[in-house]
């Protein structure tokens, strides 16, 4: 299969991406590759909404740049915040035009919540489902293009790059995918290529992610040899629902903490104000750590999220959701405190872009949360991954069409490019020892690297890893490459990357936290 443009995922980013190139390029033909169906990934999950300044009575971009610098720890990019800031107001306006819903006031103006690490109400939101709206409105505006066509149920198996005709690798021309259906890996050439292909929480045991979020396009760019950066820098959500709905992990935003819901321990005593002076407000990694540090000191499983001064019509109105998925274990946040702990949520680092989302590797760009765009610094602010995806998509579909103007490539090129050596199938016995390494492998992660890390610890788990990259590597090398399996590959490749590049880091920063560097 050939192709102008292939997008490797299907949330907001690729979405985005997708839709304004198509708008402003329709003779641009455009593949779209969806691990699953074009409703699952990341963007479904996100509850919060976009932070967005869009009432200058009360906000400013001043106000919004400051309180993303102070969450990143002043480790961000300040061109980099300054013109997403600015640039987002613009782009949520096409976002709404597109067909996306927010929930309005009585006046019929946005209605904006406030989150943890901002200094006043600017979170756009749809209920506590935003991130499902958005997706919906971005399929239902995709499917009226002719010439985007997309393909679900297909995974990322490794980009396309110069090394496999024999020469250094610096360009990107496609990639080999996977039909997760009939088990077949299908060579896709493309003059340009957009990894948007979200994090990877499936690296930790406890996770707010989908199943899916198993890094595929960190580790495919990891094994082309692309810059990735700051990949130690994952932020865990501090109030994930402890007990799990339906084998998953549920997330509480912390817009109901906005609406005034309180942390508390066993004995029902606040503790954030002993940590911070903004108390549950703080930004994420202040909350996360002290209910991890809160968890250690009582030896218990969880701490609690009390929402019951809350009165019941403000709950059922803003988080329908969370009642829900509450009740469906057993909890009733109306009179119930809720059990929570912190999981892993979003990860800061990625593919490192320029200000347009290119990759150190011709005609390749990644944007969204596998990207690093410098925004986030050591620390993302609540709601400002959104915003991040629609601003540096919008600017990517831009210079994506400025390259295909600028330089064709021949597409009898692409005949040069061999297709996908298979190898024999694979037995349920061995589908099974995968298994039991990728839990072994979040195990590791998650004592070693989680939210706590020491020197020792990253030492052991490398030691840990190596041994079980080996046995990975002696399945990869004699069988065929199943999903499962190249999740498992992808794994231990980020596993291996974050491990590296955090016994690099010598002292403490937003959500990296070595005991051994506190002060």
């Amino acid at each position: 299969m050939t192709t102008n443009v292939l997008v490797i995922g299907t949330g907001i980013s690729g979405l985005t991406f997708a839709i304004k190139l198509a708008s402003i390029s329709p003779k641009t033909n455009i593949v779209l590759i969806c691990k699953k169906d074009l409703m699952e990934g990341n963007t479904k999950y996100a509850q919060g909404g976009i932070a967005v300044v869009s009432n200058f009575k009360n906000d400013s971009f001043e106000k919004h740049m400051r309180d993303t610098m102070v969450a990143g720890d002043f480790k961000c990019k300040k061109s980099v915040v300054e013109f997403v800031i600015k640039e987002g107001v613009e782009r949520l306006e096409e976002l709404i035009n597109w067909g996306a819903e927010f929930d309005k006031n009585l006046n019929n103006q946005l209605d904006l919540m406030k989150e943890g690490g901002h200094s006043t109400k600017r979170i756009v939101h749809h209920k506590d489902n935003s991130g499902f709206e958005i997706q919906r409105a971005l399929i239902k505006k995709i499917k009226k293009f002719k010439n985007i066509k997309y393909l679900e149920n297909h995974l990322l198996v490794d980009l396309i790059t110069d090394h496999h005709i024999g020469k250094l690798p610096k360009t990107c021309y496609g990639a080999y995918v996977m039909s997760i259906k009939d088990k077949e890996i299908i060579k896709i050439n493309s003059e340009i290529t957009v990894l948007s292909t979200g994090g990877a929480g499936e690296v930790f045991e406890f996770t707010t992610n989908p199943k899916g979020a198993t890094g595929d396009g960190l580790g495919a760019a990891y094994r082309a040899k692309i810059n990735i950066k700051n990949l130690p820098y994952v932020q865990f959500h501090p109030t994930a629902l402890q007990k799990k709905v339906n084998g998953e992990t549920f997330l509480i935003t912390e817009a109901i903490r906005g609406k005034g819901a309180k942390l508390t321990n066993s004995k029902g005593e606040r503790f954030m104000l002993d940590y911070d002076k903004r108390g549950e407000l703080a930004s994420r990694d202040i909350v996360a750590r002290a209910i991890a540090n809160e968890m250690l000191k009582e030896n218990l499983e969880c701490m609690y999220l009390d929402a019951t001064e809350i009165d019941t019509y403000t709950l059922k109105k803003n988080f329908p959701t969370i009642l829900k998925k509450c009740n469906e274990v057993g909890i009733n946040p109306l009179t119930d405190k809720i059990p929570v702990v912190p999981a892993a949520h979003y990860f800061c680092g990625g593919i490192d872009v320029d200000e347009y989302s290119r990759t150190n590797f011709d005609r390749l760009y990644a944007i969204g949360e596998c990207s690093h765009t410098g925004l986030h610094g050591s620390n993302r602010l609540a709601s400002n991954s959104l915003l991040e995806s629609i601003v540096f998509s919008h600017r990517a579909a831009v210079d994506c069409l400025k390259k295909l103007n600028k330089s064709k490539l021949n597409f009898s090129f692409f005949k040069l490019i061999p297709e996908w050596n298979g190898k024999n199938s694979i037995s349920n016995r061995e589908l099974e020892v995968i298994n039991k390494l990728r839990l072994n492998l979040q195990k590791i992660m998650s004592s070693k690297v989680g939210i706590f890390k020491t020197v020792d610890s990253l030492l052991n788990a490398e030691i840990e890893l190596r041994s079980l990259y080996f046995e990975m590597l002696e399945l990869y090398n004699k069988k065929k490459l199943t999903p499962q399996l190249c999740e498992l590959r992808n794994l231990v490749s980020i596993s291996y990357l974050m491990i590296k590049q955090s016994i690099e880091i010598k002292h403490n920063s937003g959500v990296y936290y070595n005991h051994d560097y506190a002060k």
